[in-house]
């Protein structure tokens, strides 16, 4: 390939066989801003449909989803390397999404009347605001669209999404099935752009707002962009999720629970679970489980049924888990489990376990974005939770404790994080509200919650004077 070529597009990669997939041609400026420009035209026709007819539209891509389900979750292994019995879950997710959505965008998006002081009627509208870009990643590559597309149609706006460029084909894939279950033309649009074009997008004058979910540094340079130009921005960015093992705890319970919760989605998952936090009087118990049962995780082709882990989704990302590993072994800390490079097609990684976890250390600051546990031991309840709160991130995490009130209160009180599990390991809930706190961003979408971070909340006022 020459130069020239590598500079107007990019190749997608199988990262089970490294071979290529498709090439894909950037946009030209002119060509991304004509998108724009038509997805605006769009929404303003669709602002104006009754929600009675976006929400008809919304339950129709969810069945859509379903009926796509296999070649979608193929499609989707083949570009980042889920197990394909991920992919199923992750498509039944997005249609419990629509579902939700249909029927509490209804509820959310009513109009509300008040009374004024003065005797009169004030009208609340929750008002579309026009075109929304979301910049979103690779590892869940029809959930991470479906979680702010679906919500902000229901709203009436328009949708553009950036993909990442390792999951383009799902992304164009996404788009004709939005539109044959009857999204109108170009008012959900692929910009299929390099980041110093995207960054021209947030600033254009017809994109009122803007959602990513990505690294921190992107974070940061988002809403830095962003916050200039005066547009909202939702962050849902990198974790370092911590699972508290208290002296309470079931150990068989939590042992196979965390190890679902490391190396689900081949571990590559913001809300993962990262940080094992384990009191000194279950430490040796739980470690040892721990350690047994990582052990059984055998990584292969994701579509096959005895593979329980596949590859890394790039081969750059597995290149950088693997520095992260060695750095923390520099610093002190100690291999339990994998940890090694392994030879061979794939770019896949070992389920592995990190032991003498330290501050200053990659496995303890850093997100660890693959199958890599980080392994720390506390003095007590109340030292594991302090270790937990350790970390610039705050997203979601976790508490194994039988005495479920006291867990509650834990979270309640002290966790600080927008998401808390008690004995167990969960993604999302449409119904419950996503997103976190600190380096984590802010913002959150499902739950009802999401419906309304994009619109104009909008007074009539009909004064008695």
């Amino acid at each position: 390939m020459s130069n020239d070529k590598k500079e107007k597009g990019f190749e997608t990669i199988n990262p089970t066989t490294e071979k290529s997939i498709k090439h894909y041609d950037f946009m030209t400026e002119e060509q991304a801003f004509a998108a724009v420009k038509s997805c605006h035209e769009a929404f303003l026709n669709w602002k104006i449909k009754p929600l009675e007819e976006r929400a008809k539209i919304i339950k129709a891509i969810g069945k859509a989803l379903d009926n796509n389900k296999e070649e979608l979750a193929e499609l989707m292994t083949e570009e980042m390397g889920k197990l394909i019995t991920h992919g199923y879950q992750e498509i039944e997710l997005c249609s419990g999404i629509c579902e939700y959505t249909a029927t509490e965008g209804m509820k959310q998006l009513q109009d509300e009347e008040r009374t004024l002081p003065n005797g009169g009627k004030g009208i609340i509208q929750q008002a579309p605001i026009g075109v929304i870009y979301g910049i979103q990643p690779w590892n869940f590559p029809t959930y991470q669209v479906v979680r702010y597309a679906i919500v902000n149609l229901m709203a009436g706006n328009g949708v553009l999404l950036k993909h990442a460029q390792n999951v383009t084909g799902t992304a164009l894939r996404l788009k004709t099935i939005f539109e044959k279950a009857g999204v109108p033309k170009n008012i959900f649009t692929v910009l299929i752009l390099d980041h110093d074009l995207s960054d021209k997008i947030i600033t254009h004058d017809l994109v009122r707002g803007v959602t990513l979910t990505g690294s921190s540094g992107a974070g940061q340079h988002i809403a830095k962009i962003a916050g200039e130009a005066l547009k909202k921005t939702v962050l849902e960015l990198g974790s370092n999720d911590a699972y508290l093992v208290l002296e309470d705890a079931d150990i068989a319970l939590a042992v196979k629970t965390c190890i679902q919760g490391r190396v689900y989605n081949n571990g590559e998952t913001c809300v993962a679970a990262k940080r094992f936090i384990v009191v000194e009087k279950v430490y040796d118990a739980f470690k040892n489980a721990f350690v047994e049962g990582m052990q059984k995780i055998n990584y292969g082709n994701p579509k096959d049924s005895d593979s329980k882990l596949g590859p890394i989704a790039r081969k750059d990302l597995r290149d950088t888990i693997h520095e992260q590993v060695v750095e923390s072994l520099k610093k002190g800390a100690e291999i339990l489990c994998g940890g090694e490079m392994p030879d061979g097609t794939g770019y896949f990684y070992p389920a592995s376990i990190l032991g003498n976890v330290k501050p200053g250390q990659p496995a303890y600051d850093e997100e660890l974005f693959g199958p890599v546990a980080s392994l720390i031991k506390a003095k007590d309840d109340t030292d594991a939770m302090r270790i937990a709160n350790d970390s610039r991130f705050g997203l979601g995490g976790g508490i194994f404790s039988k005495d479920e009130d006291k867990a509650i209160a834990l979270a309640k009180m002290h966790f600080d994080t927008g998401m808390i599990n008690i004995n167990s390991y969960g993604l999302a809930h449409p119904n419950m509200p996503f997103g976190g706190v600190k380096d984590s961003g802010y913002g959150r979408e499902h739950g009802g919650f999401g419906i309304r971070e994009f619109v104009n909340t909008k007074s009539i006022l009909l004064n008695k004077n």
